[in-house]
């Protein structure tokens, strides 16, 4: 009988598991380094009885007695803090003489060594397939996952002036643009009782220039990343300032436009819900894990529509299409951070942001709702574009096509770039090319600066070769 076979509700695709004939008691490093690795890790099974091929041959009650003793007796030896684990057992024939022992090790709290003499201690993770020693980088990667990056508390005294932005960005967002004084901070634990600031409070701090915080924006042309990058911007520093960074960074390059209304007027439109965004974003700073070494944020813009990938796993037990719209459990993995953030009533507290998210595309079709994606190690949410594609954008469009139509001042020239812009944002080389101009002097003085006087057209993004052009929809009347 097959391993699998005996264990098919417990063996599945994405389960830590290994397979081993006996566990040695001359060599119990060979196989206590994998509870290590499990502890470590996301915890796991390690089957006895069963051999390479994953046949299940099992071992007798005696047998079985043996290799308990023996587990209970290397973890009080040898690994340290002691492992978590539970023993089963299935019969692997009819007359339930032989059995499969099943050891299920639980993930633990702290960082576990296996330790072989006095000054001899070694932490095992998983490595390409395989079990390895820890680097020491990967040991304070693990560290910090385990103990967390933002809830200790350090020895930095908390000073109002040294959190200054901070504190003028909560005067922005809350009611009556009042300030948090340091007794609300300690009532949240954001601030210890004796003054001192959180590590979490540190990442908000006015000087924090840490590449953890970091977030990287891109603009595509297109709907993938085989196109050419239009705009970019890696922002680092503190929390909130990477937060505007990267919200600015958003509004330049994407389209806001307008629609008639039933009064005759016109009423803005944006391509992404201007909250839906700020939820994105606040979501990836307060549960990204920070303890993932080498990695950030990344925005990336698409013709159609966002991508906002975030380092760490989706952490509920369902997928989150399996909760109802208003029903997703709050699990904060970054317990200071998100209280900063509740201060500045940037967050919500009751962990309502997804379903902010889906109300504000309450409107839109269903192939255009918002996705949550999840992947080992990263977590991906998609906002698609409302004016791609549909009747209200080529109806702006359309009408903004007979404004330029009627205004004679309007050169041909002009008219052409008008029209190559309507597929998206272009870098001026590119417009002139389509022109009658040579001089990229002039093309600048009789094409270009005449559409942003008459604010046809607006300065996507700012600086060198990467300066792009794109229509500015919402003025025509």
């Amino acid at each position: 009988m097959k391993i699998t076979e005996l264990y098919p509700d417990v063996i599945t695709e994405g389960l830590n598991y290994e397979l081993k004939t006996v566990l040695s008691q001359d060599n119990p490093l060979k196989w206590a380094k994998t509870i290590v690795r499990f502890a470590n890790g996301e915890g796991g099974i390690i089957f006895v009885g069963v051999n390479d091929n994953r046949d299940a041959f099992g071992l007798s009650i005696e047998e079985i007695d043996k290799m308990k003793n023996l587990v209970v007796q290397i973890n009080d030896r040898h690994i340290f803090p002691h492992a978590k684990y539970a023993f089963s057992m299935r019969s692997v024939d009819n007359d339930a003489e032989r059995f499969i022992l099943a050891i299920k090790v639980f993930l633990s709290d702290s960082v576990v060594r296996y330790r072989d003499g006095d000054f001899n201690e070694t932490v095992y993770v998983k490595g390409d397939g395989y079990t390895t020693p820890a680097s020491p980088e990967e040991i304070v990667s693990l560290s910090r996952k385990k103990h967390g990056v933002d809830n200790s508390v350090s020895d930095v005294p908390y000073d109002k002036k040294e959190w200054s932005r901070y504190l003028t960005v909560c005067g922005q967002y809350r009611k009556n643009n009042s300030l948090p004084d340091e007794k609300e901070l300690q009532n949240e634990q954001i601030v210890s009782k004796d003054g001192y600031a959180t590590t979490g409070l540190l990442m908000f701090k006015n000087d924090y220039n840490d590449p953890d915080s970091m977030i990287t924006c891109r603009l595509w042309r297109g709907s993938n990343k085989a196109g050419e990058v239009l705009d970019t911007g890696r922002y680092t520093g503190p929390l909130l300032d990477v937060f505007d960074n990267a919200l600015t960074f958003i509004e330049r390059n994407t389209k806001i436009g307008w629609k008639k209304t039933s009064e005759g007027g016109r009423e803005e439109i944006r391509s992404y819900p201007r909250e839906a965004v700020r939820e994105v974003l606040v979501n990836a700073i307060a549960h990204r894990d920070y303890s993932i070494m080498g990695t950030q944020i990344d925005v990336d813009i698409y013709q159609d529509r966002i991508e906002v990938v975030s380092p760490g796993s989706w952490l509920l037990p369902k997928p989150y299409e399996q909760y109802p719209v208003g029903s997703i459990p709050s699990i904060r993995r970054n317990q200071t951070i998100a209280a900063c953030l509740d201060v500045a009533n940037l967050m919500e507290r009751g962990g309502t942001g997804f379903q902010t998210i889906a109300g504000s595309y309450r409107q839109a079709e269903p192939e255009k709702q918002p996705i949550v994606a999840s992947y080992p190690g990263f977590l991906k949410l998609t906002l698609f574009d409302l004016l791609y594609g549909n009747s209200t954008d080529n109806e702006n469009l359309a009408d903004f096509d007979a404004v330029i139509e009627e205004d004679e001042s309007v050169t041909e020239d002009q008219r052409k770039i008008v029209q190559l812009l309507r597929d998206g944002p272009m870098a001026p080389k590119e417009l002139q090319e389509a022109s009658s101009y040579q001089s990229r002097g002039s093309f600048l003085k009789y094409v270009i600066n005449p559409l942003l006087a008459d604010n046809k057209i607006r300065k996507g993004a700012k600086g060198g070769r990467l300066t792009t052009y794109e229509l500015v929809n919402k003025s025509e009347s």
